[in-house]
């Protein structure tokens, strides 16, 4: 192989570390619940139902002036940001009583302020989202995250003993919940883009861990008088190499979309990185150390003979 980012002979203890790594995994899980519970997602249009318009203006605005003329309008709560340019804007606004027509009153209301403060206005795009349509969208969305989970415990459930597939969906619910944790930490708009993204990362992260399984039973069969711990730490250096790549490989490409994707899939691409990079650490230290937990071996006369290191040898001269 031309290109090794990990050398084959690697032998990192890293069951040895799984107390750290509880830990921690502890603290993102804790982290993130206490966030969702206390600070909660911000929901984008997609389920909240309103309006959003992207605009932009000729010359760089004050924000804090251009949103005070906007809430006394009397049109509720206005959000404005930057997208990205200092002289493209993000608005908000929310759901109006009364229907489509207030609703087409309010934006146009906001549209005639603007053009009073900026003589050149292009409106990038006027998206609107009602109220029912939200709640459909919020409800499919749960269902859609719901089923995600029970078909993949399905999968390593039958591809696996049951204790490979609940130390697996224990994991894909770590990085799961740690992605949200980080939405709500960063306040960063959470729509079907972003749960698009969060689906992906658990998809990501259930195939990382299932090539680490995978190479665990394999090693249970073939060494069965070494210990655990040092059959699984084999496995997950064995595995390394390729975990390594694949999640180099994908963030090179999140990085360019990062960079030249523009402010439009930028919540996307920002929890698919994170995503990415968490998945990645809970299969070499959420998922096996878990797996450990189950004792899917009695382990009281284990030790590693010479049957083991013979077979070990080969492998690695091969």
């Amino acid at each position: 192989m031309l290109l090794k980012l990990v050398p084959s002979d690697t032998n990192i203890n890293f069951i040895g570390y799984r107390k750290l790594a509880y830990f921690m995994s502890l603290i993102i899980v804790l982290g993130s619940l206490g966030l969702l519970f206390t600070r909660g997602l911000n929901l984008g249009i997609d389920f909240t139902g309103g309006t959003l318009i992207e605009v932009r203006v000729e010359t760089a605005p004050d924000i804090q002036e251009l949103r005070a003329d906007l809430n006394g309008l009397g049109l509720g709560s206005i959000s404005i940001q930057e997208f990205g340019d200092p002289l493209d804007l993000l608005i908000r606004m929310a759901q109006q009583d009364g229907g489509e027509t207030t609703q087409q009153e309010a934006i146009d209301t906001v549209k005639a302020k603007i053009e009073e403060r900026f003589d050149a206005v292009d409106y990038r795009r006027v998206e609107y989202v009602g109220p029912q349509v939200g709640d459909e969208l919020k409800k499919a969305g749960l269902m859609a995250f719901g089923f995600s989970m029970i078909g993949i415990l399905l999968y390593v459930w039958f591809r696996f003993e049951w204790q490979f597939g609940v130390a697996a969906i224990m994991a894909l619910l770590h990085d799961t919940i740690g992605v949200l944790g980080f939405f709500a930490l960063t306040q960063a708009s959470f729509d079907l883009a972003t749960l698009a993204a969060v689906l992906l990362v658990a998809g990501y992260s259930i195939n990382d861990t299932v090539v680490v399984f995978d190479r665990i039973r394999e090693n249970l069969r073939k060494y069965k008088k070494k210990l655990l711990e040092d059959l699984f730490n084999l496995s997950v250096n064995q595995m390394l190499s390729r975990s390594i790549m694949t999640s180099v490989t994908t963030l090179i490409a999140l990085i360019a979309l990062y960079i030249f994707g523009g402010e439009v899939i930028r919540g996307f691409v920002d929890a698919l990185i994170f995503g990415v990079a968490l998945g990645t650490y809970s299969s070499v230290y959420v998922a096996a150390p878990l797996l450990m937990l189950f004792r899917i071996r009695d382990d009281k006369n284990g030790s590693s003979n010479s049957d083991d290191t013979s077979a070990l040898s080969s492998e690695e001269g091969a």
